[in-house]
């Protein structure tokens, strides 16, 4: 039997490379925390909050989320138009989990942090 092939459908299939795919993306988890912290926002405050994302990167970022279920999209008929972003129930569900891995990395950073200057370090010693 080739275990190769009878796992290859279920690696393109795999819930976890896909739901990771997109949310472990340098500003998806920053929004959603946002959203948690704040409630509903406008772009503009979202912007503010994660200064430094560019408004095209916030503007895909947010397009992603709500592609995936995890923050809608209200869009006020005003003028000029006012467009507010929330997290969904299905978001909301996604806070607990996104915190303990925000937890982890702010109890480890340090450790994390040193453990690439000792990985660097033997590699820059070898180059010259």
């Amino acid at each position: 039997m080739n275990l190769h092939k009878s796992r290859a459908p279920y690696a393109d299939q795999c819930p976890v490379r896909d739901v990771l795919d997109r949310l472990g993306d340098r500003w998806s988890m920053l929004v959603l925390m946002v959203l948690d912290e704040r409630g509903t926002q406008r772009f503009s405050v979202l912007k503010a909050r994660i200064d430094d994302i560019s408004q095209r990167m916030l503007a895909q970022t947010l397009r992603r989320l709500e592609q995936d279920g995890l923050v809608s999209r209200t869009l006020y008929p005003t003028v000029p138009p006012k467009v507010e972003y929330a997290l969904t129930p299905l978001g909301a569900s996604f806070i607990k989990p996104l915190r303990s891995l925000e937890q982890w990395a702010q109890a480890h950073h340090e450790q994390v942090r040193q453990a690439r200057a000792r990985y660097v370090a033997p590699q820059r010693a070898q180059a010259l």
